[in-house]
């Protein structure tokens, strides 16, 4: 009994002796096998796959009772880029071997408790090799707590401070632990990732709600073995997966998987103290990001020695695009920038020498500089202006990039403070705006990443705008607010109410140019500050002796700031009240606008917007375009995360008709941000006051005698003040202004002068048409990164997970022409009215856009991932010879024959699995991740009727698309075709919506191509002659056989006409004067010939005359159309009638000699008393080409099904055959009932939404002269 009891006991303190919580013996050697792999694809068979792995073997031995060093040997690292079953990894020993040199050196690292605390290393060892150790230890750091089987913490790992839940499971015969941990890196407090290139994208969080883009998880699975000393990992698994993609990950998603395992092969006593050298901290666990600009993930090359290697590519670049866009070498401009990013400032300065002597090269170093996106180009801008060697156009345009490109760190918003102290800045006014507005860009981008923004990044502009106001320099002040609307600083709030009456603490008196400035400055503190943004709006809303334009602007901000149901319901109960028709006008149409708003952003106030205007429609919901307007379309797809929306504000005042401001913004949605696009205004001050009086004689109906009205008042700008602009216009991207200008009388003095007939030597265009007849040669490129953005997250493994999206456009212009002039002007520019000019030129205009994303592994080292690519040139060649005779009318140009076939217009992209490492760079692989199919015809072909899935038992069906098509239409007389060719290849599983619709091979192209001709085409004349002529004989005979056959169509109408008599009566006046028209002399208007001209042969083509009949209160027109060659009788006829604001006709006859087919227009307004006005149109036709007839049968049967989508009713009937009718009465006066008849069924619609004049039926009534239905029956 004693002896079982002291088995007993010893079997207890044997029990109590053993610990799981994890630890390491300082006096122990433990090995390891370590391996990591992370692939990328999209998951599913037969698709190109690219994956890297690592292995090798990993000792840790003991310095002290919490310190320990960590050894790696036996490192390889292999690569797989191709088809799962098919290819398999290879190994890449120089980059293995290079990895390896630097983990050759001992690692220490602080470890207690479970947990790795500070990290050190030699100073020689790069942070990307050191996150490779850091997903080695990740291994090691595990709580571990046996009191309780499932446990939740907050605790540090690679992927930052993420929340982890805690699963333990205990093996009763081994004694073994199973530890499952699931890390949330959804949801970090502080997470290892960072945002590059979005700083002017607004975060929308409500479409964040309707789908992400990314989803990760990541698991870990670790083996405990208790020992005396604490738990020993004997085996742990990693696993992290993640969906990618561009739209919502609902709808399919490229698949990143990282997994790592790591094997305990033995542990041993350490023989001997290690030796190690000096070190320095490395951190903490958390990854750490390099500075990864020069690695740009769509490329890699030896970025060793940059400076000749860029200065060679940018001359490569220079020559292969001097005359049009080689969009074969715009990738080598990605090349130019990693090459800069990787140069140092004397670098940058040695380049500079080197290329500003050449024009061409001078222009392509400035354009591509501006991508160094640190100090360094600061330091260089610094010094082109301390030299001024640099023009005030080259100035801005560097200046406006680099600053946008430049990361917004507090050095750099410091930095650049310097260029607004510096001369050169204000040497030219359009330079000092550039650099003021372009600091308030950065210190925006620089408060989106450092919250609280400090107050000494806006301060500069907060002085400029207090100093404005002290001495009432009105430039100064707009130019100072409008760069505080940049930087949108809530710490400028304050400066800003200075400048607002009713806000300011004390009264204030600007000029409404001030104040549209200071109000428009708070749009981007709407999202930064809205209480306070909506106090101020809301006082500006309600002051009512403030101009309209004022309030108007005040209520866009309001309502950028996302107003409460309550706050609408407030500005709702005083508009009630509003006196002002054009504020009222105004807020009903942006409320109205919003209340149908889709996107995600106005998910709540819409609906608040639509009680809105519920309750204010029955008093406002007629006010006519008459009166100002805002209105704003768009829309917004839950599958793609996608969308767009465009604002157009006109504001007007009640004293003046004309408007006062204009402005049209855009907007773009994606993947939960939201992008301001372009963004265009303008300010008519001068324009206002010239129309304060009124226009005379302006009637509303947009006539060539309103337009007269209008002129006669413009001719009249002379009397307006000098001092005042007479129009004024901006422009913003993402948000940010970067471009403002006032047009003054002196300009406009200065245009006229130039232009003038009687202006001498001394104009502007005098000159230019001297270097015109010696022959100009102009030649400009112009290549840009629209944008660069990139995303970056620790994985695993340690290694840098990157998305990036690149676009980038390279345009481009040559013109070489060289004219001649009969006389030449002696005097003045008004003799070239008397000159023969003739003129040569051939020149190229185009551009070619790339765009890329990509997503995978991207260090210095090597990359691994999925990449789409795509290639979009246009190219636009000329080559012509032209001759004006201004004072015979006659133009005529002469285009030689192309013999080669190029394309207009391409589009090429395709989806690629990609490997490349910096050791092996020749061997670099892009795997088209669609494999080669067979052409299925256009149709779908179902493969593998089902194929089982690895990681579920569902069954998915693949599918492959390869259609091809190419249309053509070619003329044999010119010898010339238009080509449409397209090709498509697709593999995709409907699971996988819309993610398919971008996977695979796409090519579509317009092309130019040579046709084989009837006879040789030396070149294409066109001629127009505007002269007086006389008509040949054959011409005249057609024109009385035209005259002849409209004069029996109209008897022939008339008698089969309604048969009463007084309907007849009605129409006998009409009919008269359609036969007047017929027997009067046509008068030869236009003549418009093409040839296909060669040589000394006859030439072919088409002659075409227009003939003009004057009558007092009707219009008649011929247009005769010969087809001109051998054995061809071809004709077309159109014989036209318009009866002054009442009816117009048109017949048209085409064939042999004019007789083969016919058709006729008719449309005319009736307006009968006590009748609502009426358009009415018809279309009829007697014999149509087979083809003509069959396009309008394949319209026709997709006519049912767009009326319903447009809200019509659809009628079956039998109608006339071989007519189309259409009706439309105006039956309110803001809406019409639309009736269309066709030969089978009728379409209608009432109350049709459609803006009218502000005219009364009445006013109507008297414009419109009335005309009886029956008219439109007249042929």
């Amino acid at each position: 009994m004693r002896l079982i009891l002291l088995c007993c006991l010893v079997a207890l303190a044997t029990c109590q002796s053993v610990r799981y919580d994890l630890s390491l013996n300082p006096k122990k050697t433990y090995e390891y096998k370590y391996e990591g792999t992370v692939n990328f694809g999209l998951g599913m068979p037969n698709l190109a796959e690219s994956a890297a792995r690592i292995s090798c073997k990993v000792k840790i031995s003991g310095v002290s009772a919490q310190t320990f060093i960590l050894q790696v040997s036996d490192l390889v690292f292999e690569e797989f880029n191709g088809f799962p079953g098919k290819n398999a990894f290879t190994a890449s020993p120089k980059l293995a071997q290079r990895i390896a040199a630097h983990l050759v050196k001992p690692i220490m690292f602080q470890y207690a408790s479970g947990h790795v605390g500070d990290i050190h290393a030699s100073a020689e060892i790069p942070d990307s090799i050191v996150n490779i150790v850091r997903g080695i230890l990740g291994f090691f750091q595990v709580t571990v707590k046996t009191t309780q089987r499932y446990y939740e913490l907050e605790e540090i790992g690679i992927h930052g401070k993420c929340q982890s839940n805690y699963a333990t499971e205990e093996n009763m015969e081994t004694k073994d632990m199973t530890i499952t941990q699931v890390v949330d890196i959804n949801n970090c407090r502080e997470k290892a990732a960072i945002y590059r290139g979005m700083a002017t994208a607004v975060l929308d969080k409500v479409a964040k709600q309707k789908g992400e883009s990314i989803i990760s998880t990541v698991k870990y699975v670790y083996t405990v073995k208790p020992t005396a000393e604490g738990g020993l990992i004997t085996k742990a698994q990693g696993l992290e997966q993640q969906h990618f993609s561009p739209f919502n990950v609902k709808g399919g998603t490229f698949k990143m998987q990282a997994m790592k395992e790591m094997t305990l092969l033995g542990v041993s006593d350490t023989a001997e103290a290690l030796t190690f050298g000096p070190m320095e901290s490395k951190g903490s666990l958390v990854y750490k990001f390099v500075d990864a600009e020069s690695d740009i993930p769509i490329m890699m090359q030896n970025l060793q020695d940059p400076v000749p290697k860029a200065i060679a590519l940018i001359k490569k670049v220079a020559e292969a695009n001097k005359y049009d866009i080689d969009s074969a070498s715009t990738e080598d401009i990605i090349k130019v920038y990693q090459l800069l990013r990787v140069t140092d400032y004397e670098g940058l300065e040695v380049m500079w020498k080197e290329m500003k002597g050449n024009d061409e090269h001078r222009r392509w170093f400035l354009d591509l500089v501006v991508e160094v996106t640190d100090a360094r180009i600061l330091k260089f801008l610094e010094s082109r202006f301390e030299a001024a060697d640099v023009t005030a156009a080259e100035a801005v345009e560097t200046l406006v990039l680099s600053i946008n490109h430049l990361r917004p760190i507090p050095e750099l918003v410091e930095m650049a403070k310097m260029f607004l102290a510096m001369p050169f800045s204000k040497s030219s006014i359009y330079v000092w705006h550039t650099v003021v507005l372009t600091y308030g860009s950065l210190v925006y981008k620089h408060c989106n990443y450092y919250t609280p923004c400090p107050v000494s990044a806006v301060q500069p502009l907060l002085d400029l705008a207090t100093e404005s106001l002290r001495t009432g320099n009105e430039a100064n002040m707009v130019l100072a607010l409008k760069a505080l609307g940049n930087a949108g600083h809530p710490g400028s709030i304050k400066t800003i109410m200075r400048f607002l009456p009713g806000v300011a603490a004390t009264p204030v008196d600007l000029p409404p140019p001030v104040l549209s400035a200071a109000v428009q400055s708070m749009r981007l503190l709407a999202a930064r500050d809205p209480h306070s943004v909506q106090d101020i709006t809301m006082t500006l809303f309600l002051q009512k002796d403030l101009p309209s334009e004022i309030r108007m602007l005040a209520f866009v901000i309001l309502f950028d700031t996302k107003p409460s149901m309550a706050l609408v319901s407030t500005v709702t109960a005083h508009l009630q009240e509003e006196k002002d028709l054009h504020f009222v006008s105004f807020a009903y149409s942006y409320l109205r606008s919003f209340a149908r708003s889709t996107t995600p952003d106005n998910l709540f106030l819409s609906t608040a917007c639509n009680v809105a205007v519920k309750i204010l429609t029955p008093k406002f919901g007629r006010l006519s375009y008459f009166y100002s307007k805002a209105l704003r379309i768009d829309w917004f797809n839950d599958d793609f995360l996608i969308g767009t929306a465009t604002e157009i504000l006109m504001l007007k005042s009640a004293t003046n008709s004309f408007p006062s401001e204009f402005m049209m913004k855009g907007k773009f949605f994606f993947i939960g941000r939201i992008l301001q696009l372009l963004e265009v205004g303008f300010r008519a001050e001068g324009i206002k006051e010239l129309f304060n009086s009124g226009i005379p004689g302006f009637t509303g109906d947009l006539s060539s005698t309103d337009f007269q009205s209008i002129f006669n008042v413009l001719k009249n700008w002379e009397s307006m003040p000098e001092d005042k602009p007479i129009l004024s216009a901006y422009t913003r991207a993402s948000g940010q202004e970067w471009f403002y200008a006032d047009i003054k009388k002196e300009f406009i003095r200065d245009i006229i002068g130039a232009f003038s007939p009687s202006a001498g030597k001394e104009s502007p265009l005098w000159g230019m048409i001297e270097n015109l007849q010696k022959g100009v040669s102009w030649h400009r490129t112009k290549p840009f990164l629209i944008f660069e953005v990139r995303y970056f997250q620790a994985t695993t493994l340690g290694l840098p997970l990157e998305i990036s999206k690149y676009y980038e456009s390279v345009n481009g212009i040559t013109v070489n022409a060289k004219t001649a002039l009969n006389p030449p002007p002696t005097d003045h520019l008004g003799q070239l009215l008397n000159s023969e000019i003739s003129l040569e030129t051939d020149g190229f205009v185009g551009w070619t856009k790339d765009f890329w994303v990509y997503y995978g592994i991207n260090t210095e080292l090597f990359q691994c991932g999925t990449e789409f690519k795509s290639k979009i040139p246009l190219a636009i060649p000329w080559k012509f010879a032209a001759k004006i005779n201004m004072r015979e009318k006659k133009f005529e140009l002469d285009f030689p024959v192309s013999k080669k076939e190029f394309a207009l217009i391409s589009v090429k992209s395709d989806v690629f699995a990609v490997s490349r490492n910096i050791e092996d760079l020749a061997m670099a692989k892009m795997t088209p991740i669609m494999p080669i199919v067979m052409d299925s015809n256009s149709e779908v072909v179902r493969v593998n009727p089902a194929i089982e899935t690895p990681d579920s038992e569902q069954f998915v069906t693949p599918n492959i698309w390869h259609p091809r098509s190419k249309m053509c239409a070619e003329s044999n007389i010119y010898g010339t075709g238009i080509c449409v060719e397209s090709e498509l290849k697709r593999e995709y599983y409907h699971e996988e919506y819309p993610l398919y619709y971008f996977l695979g091979y796409t090519h579509m192209a317009v092309k130019v191509t040579p046709v084989q001709a009837t006879k040789a085409v030396e070149k294409i004349h066109f001629e127009v002659n505007a002269g007086p002529s006389r008509h040949p004989m054959s011409v005249r005979q057609l024109l009385e056989t035209l005259r002849r056959l409209s004069k029996e169509a109209t008897q022939r109408v008339s008698l089969s006409s309604d048969s009463a008599s007084s309907a007849r009566g009605s129409r006998s006046s009409e009919q008269d004067s359609v036969l007047q028209v017929l027997d009067s002399v046509p008068e030869a208007v236009f003549n418009i010939k093409a040839f296909a001209m060669s040589g000394n042969q006859k030439p072919d083509g088409y002659d075409a005359s227009i003939y003009y009949t004057p009558e007092a209160n009707t219009k008649n027109a011929q247009l005769i159309m010969s087809q001109v060659g051998e054995d061809t009788n071809w004709k077309m006829c159109v014989d036209t009638i318009v009866h002054a604001h009442a009816e117009a006709k048109a017949h048209i006859r085409w064939g042999a000699e004019c007789q083969s087919y016919e058709m006729s227009m008719r449309g005319a307004t009736t307006h009968l008393p006590g009748s609502k006005p009426t358009l009415k149109a018809k279309v009829d036709w007697t014999r149509i080409p087979e083809t003509m007839a069959e396009i309008g049968r394949s319209i026709g049967s997709y006519i049912p099904g767009m009326a319903f989508l447009l809200g019509f009713s659809e009628q079956h009937e039998r109608n006339v055959r071989q007519e189309v009718s259409a009706s439309v009465v105006v039956a309110s006066a803001d809406s019409v009932d639309v009736k269309i008849k066709f030969p089978e069924y009728t379409v209608y619609r009432q109350a049709v939404p459609f803006p009218l004049p502000p005219y009364s039926f009445q006013e109507l009534q008297q414009d419109i002269r009335n005309t009886t239905t029956g008219s439109f029956g007249l042929a």
